[in-house]
């Protein structure tokens, strides 16, 4: 007697495996491309970097979390902020501060969640948003940090940033620009982490109970989700991602103000417009999204005010035409998925099936 053929559920795709290897020779090329390009395209990679790490966090809270939060800013800000506070008052050489831009994001995080789950949808949004201005308005009295009109590292600090001399032997390169190529090296690093860290959750159990969260809290809740944990433990992982994030992006400025660190068109409206016109709820939207926002950014920066109403006007038209971002799009229209998340059956084809 033969014995019963097993099935089983798997993520894996043809497509997926090949996005997986094009992506390990992408990273391997984005390591070596210092060696080839000039430092104002390490610069425009590093901005895309920081701002797709930033975007696929957001997407995991909103995306696939339903966590609609407009006050990531005071992730970005406070990260900033400790990383400076432990290089001024503690003397920690700027790459290991950026860990301590983390924790402090992730201890913001906790009364933060504290206050905003007990909001719902537009209230949520908008608490997160109150709290993040909050957040501002206490640092910027702090006057060790320069108060409201910010202060830059020390020189002695920007000249010994671990890492530095080494990028410098490597490519013979001036100081300054060794020190771009170190942060778009960590930047493709933190890029890389997050974006394969949401990835792997998205495919393992954790990930099919947050897609069950968000699409319905009480049949989720019915089924075993402990839905209050969960919200928590996404909340606080994306915090403390932010807040790396933003020690990253303003160790590699050199200089901090209040206005700066916590500014909710860089870090949050830029953010969203990101994972909207890409597609929201996708691995592949945020990535799509930073690219077109790159593009537009570089093509409109010298307009003004314009640039910005382009960006919203744009906004509206896919919301209107194409309500699942480009990446959606594209996705239902070919049945492409480079980062697939969804479950399906797999074993042998049964005889005489269709």
């Amino acid at each position: 007697m033969s014995m019963p053929t097993a099935y089983r559920l798997t993520t894996r795709t043809r497509a997926g495996t090949i996005t997986g290897l094009v992506a390990l020779v992408l990273i391997a090329v984005g390591f070596a491309l210092p060696a080839f390009v000039s430092r104002s395209t390490i610069q425009d990679l590093f901005f895309i970097l920081t701002m797709l790490a930033l975007a696929q966090l957001w997407n995991l809270l909103a995306g696939y979390g339903g966590l609609v939060s407009v006050g990531q800013q005071a992730f970005v800000g406070i990260g900033a902020y400790a990383m400076f506070a432990a290089v001024i008052l503690l003397g920690w050489n700027p790459v290991v501060a950026i860990l301590a831009g983390g924790v402090a994001a992730l201890l913001l995080a906790i009364p933060t969640a504290f206050f905003a789950f007990r909001l719902q949808g537009a209230y949520f949004a908008i608490g997160t948003w109150v709290i993040a201005e909050v957040t501002r308005l206490l640092v910027a009295q702090w006057k060790a940090l320069g108060g409201g009109t910010g202060t830059s590292l020390p020189r002695e600090a920007t000249g010994n940033i671990m890492g530095v001399d080494l990028v410098r032997a490597l490519f013979g390169v001036r100081e300054a620009a060794a020190r771009d190529i170190l942060a778009y090296w960590l930047a493709l690093i933190l890029a890389v982490a997050i974006t394969g860290g949401i990835y792997w959750l998205l495919r393992n159990r954790l990930g099919l109970a947050l897609a069950a969260l968000r699409d319905n809290i009480d049949a989720a809740q019915s089924v075993g989700v402990d839905a209050v944990r969960l919200k928590w433990a996404v909340f606080l992982l994306a915090a403390a991602a932010t807040g790396l994030v933003g020690g990253l992006v303003f160790m590699q400025t050199a200089r901090i103000s209040p206005g700066a660190a916590f500014a909710v068109t860089d870090w949050t409206a830029y953010v969203i417009f990101i994972v909207v016109i890409g597609g929201i709820g996708t691995i592949e939207g945020p990535i799509v999204g930073v690219i077109v926002f790159f593009l537009l950014r570089s093509a409109l920066a010298d307009y003004g005010s314009w640039y910005l109403l382009t960006l919203g006007l744009i906004a509206i038209a896919v919301m209107l035409f194409a309500p699942k971002g480009l990446w959606g799009l594209v996705s239902s229209r070919t049945g492409l998925h480079l980062f697939p998340v969804r479950r399906r059956l797999s074993g042998p084809k049964i005889q005489g099936g269709t």
